[in-house]
């Protein structure tokens, strides 16, 4: 991929962005085509398979982030959001991170968990021992349900057991909660873990002596840890009115308030989602499961908290660390159907299940980045009125080179509105004759 061709992207055209994307070989000749014609689109044919009561295919902007530096391998990131700046903030993140070498990423292990639910369950002691005791022919069961998984490699790895005891405060009874925990390969494996549950719930309830409430899998991936880490030198963090040190501290003090206060640990875990979010969008992936186990992650310490942590090092750099359960898939789902999410996947040089988690946990850090960075300097509303400026100036009519010329107007401004926008470009018009 040839940088210097994508030099100063978003100052391009729309055709121009996309032939550089292609002068740059980070697309093929077949994507370019399509881009160009606008055929990476989702039927209505097949759109009508999905859902139930289909009337139309409702569409958001996909962009390209840029700048980003992932295990030393430089990445393009497909991202589909209508909220303004994130693209925009997620390549500035990456290029003051990529200034320090990049974001280093980990995964140890990818596993899913099916709970098989248990209530009336009379003798725990016992039921635990007679699961644990049969761990390797619960096992058995489970791959005879789904055998096709040990063709690649996947499978039932452990059987887990938990009580929940009750609860006077929330009324709630005891349950045994039976964990299967799986590795589901390349699929994100809602699929494979529900049809293995059922498969040995009727064996673990003549284990236990219980009865069973339900059998599913779980969103909160806790063994599917993904990491992000950067280190960046203070000198890259600078503005124009603060030195990088300054900029350094203020970040570390707005994540320890993100820390101790919930009201701004949900503002800030927000921040982080919109990249991820963006990511899992434009592959095609399940957002909102991600979302679910990454503020039931956040919560682990019996407070909302800040999923990210910044400090120092004995150097003085910023040190930015992130975590989450990540549960994703590179095979099946609306990947498997969707023009849009393949040209994603192929964007990203077809990560695996394990990459893309790394991936999206990076792109997670470099947004967290970004927002906090603008919150301890210039403020937040900087960017915004920006791009809030181009979305009036096209709302009242604006086209080409006028977007950028109400946008500037609109900006320099008392009231930035639809009626200045309109008032602007009637001028510019005038002016034009």
């Amino acid at each position: 991929m040839e940088k210097e061709i994508l030099h100063r992207f978003y100052k391009k055209s729309h055709a121009e962005k996309i032939k550089a994307l292609y002068r740059a070989e980070a697309i093929s000749e077949e994507d370019y085509q399509a881009l160009t014609k606008e055929t990476l689109k989702l039927s209505p044919s097949v759109a009508n398979e999905m859902i139930e009561n289909y009337i139309l295919n409702y569409e958001f902007p996909f962009g390209v982030a840029m700048n980003f530096v992932i295990d030393e391998k430089e990445r393009l990131i497909p991202m589909v959001t209508e909220e303004p700046s994130v693209v925009a903030a997620a390549s500035n993140a990456g290029k003051i991170v990529g200034l320090s070498g990049g974001f280093q990423t980990e995964m140890k292990e990818r596993l899913m968990i099916a709970q098989i639910v248990l209530k009336n369950v009379s003798d725990i002691k016992t039921a635990t021992k007679n699961i644990q005791e049969n761990e390797e022919e619960i096992i058995d069961l489970a791959h005879a349900a789904y055998p096709s998984i040990l063709n690649y490699r996947g499978g039932a790895r452990r059987v887990d057991v938990r009580l929940i005891s009750a609860d006077t405060e929330f009324e709630t009874p005891e349950f045994l909660a039976i964990h299967l925990v799986v590795d589901t390969g390349e699929a994100m494996g809602a699929n494979i873990v529900n049809t293995m549950a059922e498969a040995v719930a009727p064996f673990i309830v003549e284990l236990s002596g219980g009865s069973r409430l339900m059998n599913i899998l779980s969103n909160y991936a806790t063994e599917s840890i993904a990491s992000a880490k950067c280190v960046i030198q203070p000198k890259y963090l600078a503005t124009k009115t603060m030195s990088g040190e300054t900029v350094r501290d203020r970040i570390i003090e707005a994540t320890q308030f993100a820390l101790a206060d919930p009201y701004r640990a949900v503002t800030h875990n927000k921040g982080i989602m919109n990249g991820i979010d963006a990511v899992l969008l434009a592959t095609g992936n399940d957002w909102r499961a991600v979302e679910a186990g990454a503020h039931a992650y956040a919560s682990k310490s019996g407070q909302y908290r800040s999923l990210s942590r910044w400090t120092k090092d004995e150097k003085g750099n910023l040190v930015g660390q992130l975590k989450l359960p990540i549960s994703v898939g590179s095979v099946g789902g609306t990947l498997s159907i969707h023009p849009g999410a393949q040209f994603a996947y192929r964007l990203l040089d077809q990560p695996c299940a394990a990459e893309l988690s790394r991936i999206l946990v990076a792109v997670g850090l470099a947004q967290n980045l970004a927002a906090i960075r603008a919150l301890v300097t210039e403020g937040i509303q900087r960017g915004h009125m920006s791009l809030q400026a181009r979305s009036l100036a096209i709302r009242v009519g604006a086209t080409g080179e006028n977007i950028e010329r109400v946008a500037k107007r609109l900006q320099e401004a008392k009231h930035m509105n639809s009626t200045t926008a309109q008032e602007i470009l009637e001028d510019l018009s005038k002016k034009s004759l």
